[in-house]
């Protein structure tokens, strides 16, 4: 599971119960530690451990910046001081959560000791002023059920967030001449998002697939883990072959710092090693690298984004919409020659031919049924959005590579949306429902979430706690 560590900033206003404040305060670092959440405290700093002068929020922010926080969250112990909220969330430059714990009924003089809930309206309100993004974790109490789910996907937000913004994707070769949709302008990536390309040219992964046959350990380790966990319908060459590619796109990626890959996957690959990259890029995937075809570069930023949502739990896997169920009026085959992970596949695995290429080295399984997320990052124009919605496994013909066959809600809308733009033929799948948090996390990215089933206000209900 990811690491993630947020500063918890507290906060009060003087006019209310300091004492309740502080209280307050302490029953919500108790609370995150029950949760296991790793936070940066403030008790150093403000000596009742509260931010709510100036003086403190100096040094506040130089400590979270030190200690690199993914996020801040600003529990608001009475009323809170908004101002110094917005200062501090203004200067980190990262997700926000508010939230305040529920108010008690008046006491028998009907004094109220915190309106916590009122202190958020302002927070609120002044974090807008100040064009700072936040999320609002509903006015409940430490121990009801919508705190530590918020919390939870507060912290899956941050993680989209932290690996969306340090993208850097190994771009092995150009697209395929043929695939103009996968084409994408990597100086606006850069400017926009921050997201940076390394490329390099084909001879570059050839020769260090040649070291590493030349060196054998590390490709013998791989070929035993295939032998163990696949059925092998290829030759004993071969698959040592895709063994080091595997160890030589694994290499490269560590050599570059990047966490995802996007590879020209033919035609010149194979005359330079005589395989298909799709077992290799299946082995990789299963261990968190995230790997698409056709140097579809907007592919391996939404595969970034969705494992991250998934708190990187489960792997996720780049498919083609390729054609209608023959029976199903809503059903639609995903698909690909083999690239997907050995934890998404409802059987065990074969290392054989693809559909469409004479060459070994493709994938082939059918995966697991159940609940899904389907996603799609994508722009033109000079606009980015991001496609996603929930599907479902469903029965359907067999068929080659690596595939699924899934029912959405309504296909015809979906279908349209993915014509119409700025989509294309590819989209990621993850076996987890990472829809609300993947809408949230486009609130801090520049990006629009593009819900293909009319569910936006569902998905607000349930962030907002209901």
């Amino acid at each position: 599971m990811t690491k993630i560590v947020i500063g918890l900033a507290p906060t009060r206003r003087s006019i209310f119960s300091a004492p309740d404040a502080v209280k307050f305060a302490d029953l919500t670092r108790k609370r995150l530690r029950e949760l296991s959440v790793e936070f940066v405290d403030i008790d150093d700093i403000a000596e009742d451990g509260l931010l709510h002068s100036e003086e403190d929020r100096i040094k506040i922010a130089e400590k979270f910046k030190a200690a690199k926080v993914d996020g801040l969250f600003f529990p608001h112990g009475n009323f809170g001081t908004e101002y110094e909220v917005a200062r501090l969330a203004k200067e980190l430059n990262v997700p926000v959560l508010l939230w305040g714990p529920r108010d008690e009924r008046p006491d028998e003089n009907g004094i109220r000791l915190r309106d916590s809930q009122c202190g958020l309206f302002a927070t609120g309100k002044v974090l807008r002023r100040f064009q700072v993004p936040f999320t609002y974790m509903t006015n409940c109490r430490l121990e009801d059920a919508e705190f530590e789910r918020g919390v939870r996907d507060f912290l899956a937000v941050c993680n989209v967030v932290k690996a969306f913004r340090s993208t850097r994707i190994l771009q092995i070769g150009p697209r395929p001449f043929d695939f103009w949709s996968t084409m994408c302008n990597e100086g606006e990536l850069l400017e926009k998002f921050n997201i940076q390309l390394s490329p390099i040219p084909m001879p570059e992964l050839t020769c260090e697939v040649k070291k590493a046959l030349e060196e054998k350990t590390e490709v013998a380790e791989v070929v035993a883990y295939c032998r163990e966990h696949f059925n092998i319908a290829i030759k004993d060459n071969e698959l040592e072959h895709v063994a080091a590619l595997k160890v030589a796109m694994k290499r490269l990626t560590v050599k570059y710092g990047c966490n995802a890959i996007a590879i020209q996957c033919w035609n010149a690959l194979q005359g330079e090693l005589g395989i298909m990259p799709c077992a290799a890029n299946s082995l990789l995937n299963e261990e968190g690298i995230p790997v698409v075809c056709e140097t579809d570069i907007h592919g391996a930023i939404t595969a970034i984004m969705a494992e991250a949502a998934g708190m990187d739990e489960a792997r996720t896997f780049f498919a083609d919409w390729t054609v209608r169920h023959p029976d199903n009026e809503n059903g639609e085959l995903l698909q690909h020659c083999g690239p997907w992970p050995l934890s998404v596949a409802k059987e065990k695995p074969s290392i054989g031919y693809p559909l469409a290429f004479d060459h070994p080295g493709a994938v082939e399984a059918l995966a697991k049924d159940g609940e899904m997320t389907l996603c799609r990052f994508d722009g033109d124009n000079g606009e980015y959005s991001l496609l996603l919605g929930n599907a479902r496994g469903v029965e359907g013909p067999y068929t080659k590579g690596t595939y699924v066959w899934v029912e959405v809600e309504n296909l015809k809308r979906l279908e349209a949306k993915i014509v119409e733009g700025p989509y294309i033929h590819h989209c990621v799948g993850i076996h987890k429902d990472v829809v609300p948090v993947l809408y949230e996390a486009c609130k801090y990215l520049g990006i629009k979430p593009d819900l293909y089933d009319p569910v936006e206000e569902q998905v607000k209900a349930y962030l907002r706690g209901e």
